[in-house]
């Protein structure tokens, strides 16, 4: 399974708030954690605020803050929010041929092996493994 940018970058940027739900960060501030421009991380900060797992305020003291249930929300409840639902991607070249199609059937296992992964971590485990904490 092949995330696109913007769903990485959902991903970095809820863990990252989720940390700490207490801290605020900037829109600038996350965007030079990550080595991206701010605008590139505007629509995903959008997304995830319409999402309710982020809250973004204005002025001085703006930025955005976690607000979600870290035990409750998993990868997969991220990245359902940037990536196409399982059978609505477009047909690539090929996949009509019987070779495509045999193909395509362990292509799609493999994506629903990594999506029962996803839905299995959650934030606080993700959060709480030695590797992030």
């Amino acid at each position: 399974m092949k995330l696109q940018t913007a769903t990485r970058l959902g991903l970095y940027a809820v863990l990252e708030l989720a940390r700490d739900p207490t801290r605020t960060l900037s829109a600038a501030d996350l965007a030079d954690r990550f080595g991206v421009s701010t605008h590139s991380l505007a629509k995903v900060l959008g997304t995830l605020s319409a999402a309710g797992l982020v809250q973004g305020g204005r002025g001085a003291s703006g930025g955005y803050r976690f607000t979600g249930n870290r035990r409750r929300i998993t990868l997969m409840d991220i990245v359902a929010l940037f990536e196409p639902a399982p059978g609505n991607r477009a047909k690539e070249a090929g996949e009509d041929t019987e070779i495509g199609a045999a193909l395509q059937r362990i292509l799609t296992e493999i994506d629903e092996i990594a999506e029962a992964t996803l839905r299995s971590v959650s934030l606080e485990t993700l959060l709480g493994s030695s590797h992030v904490g």
